[in-house]
């Protein structure tokens, strides 16, 4: 009896463990939560904008790489970037990249928590589990008034930011301006091809 309740616990952590691993790379596949901080119906005014930068960001050769891909994006929302020249938009990016706290059956991105987790990672067989936030903030040039915000949030075991950004984008772009509700799940299939995330579906996301 001994060795039978051994042997059934064995299997209850191990089921736990794939649990929480399929959260990560499994049955869930790969998605993004995206949340809304002002969501809009539109954003008015010409689609110029011209990029708001830290002076860490400047000097980042990662940031560079994260502001080509948005910049591609953009684009296909009718958005150019002037260069530095005057535009209507002045947008503020921002992501990090966190140990992150997964548990079975939790949400990925808590209403209006994108990014501030707390507490020990959980990590299946020893591994580590990750959290990357990327937001956007457009402001209008000419009054500093802040017209739009969202982030998109996603949990992998890569801790490279620049891994999860292609996601990240395009999620955070899937619908331009995400709408009331402010929270929605995003989910993407990748394109082997061409190496890059397509979106499948966009649904909110149920509190």
């Amino acid at each position: 009896m001994k060795a039978v309740r051994e042997v059934k616990s064995v299997k209850a952590i191990l089921i736990c463990a794939a649990l929480a691993a399929a959260t990560l790379t499994g049955c869930t596949g790969l998605h993004a939560d995206v949340h809304t901080a002002t969501p809009a119906t539109a954003l008015p005014g010409e689609r110029t904008y011209a990029f708001a930068r830290m002076p860490t960001q400047g000097a980042s050769s990662d940031h560079a790489q994260f502001e080509t891909a948005l910049r591609d994006e953009l684009a296909k929302q009718g958005f150019a970037d002037t260069a530095g020249r005057p535009a209507h938009y002045v947008l503020s990016v921002g992501y990090e990249t966190r140990l992150a706290k997964i548990g079975v059956g939790r949400s990925d991105c808590a209403a209006g928590d994108c990014g501030r987790q707390s507490g020990a990672p959980f990590s299946p067989f020893g591994a580590r589990a990750y959290r990357h936030t990327l937001t956007l903030r457009f402001f209008e040039r000419a009054s500093g008034r802040e017209v739009y915000q969202v982030s998109a949030a996603s949990t992998d075991r890569d801790p490279d930011p620049l891994q999860a950004a292609p996601a990240l984008i395009k999620s955070a772009l899937a619908q331009f301006p995400f709408q009331v509700p402010a929270d929605w799940r995003v989910k993407l299939r990748m394109d082997e091809a061409r190496g890059v995330p397509d979106v499948v579906s966009v649904q909110p996301l149920d509190r």
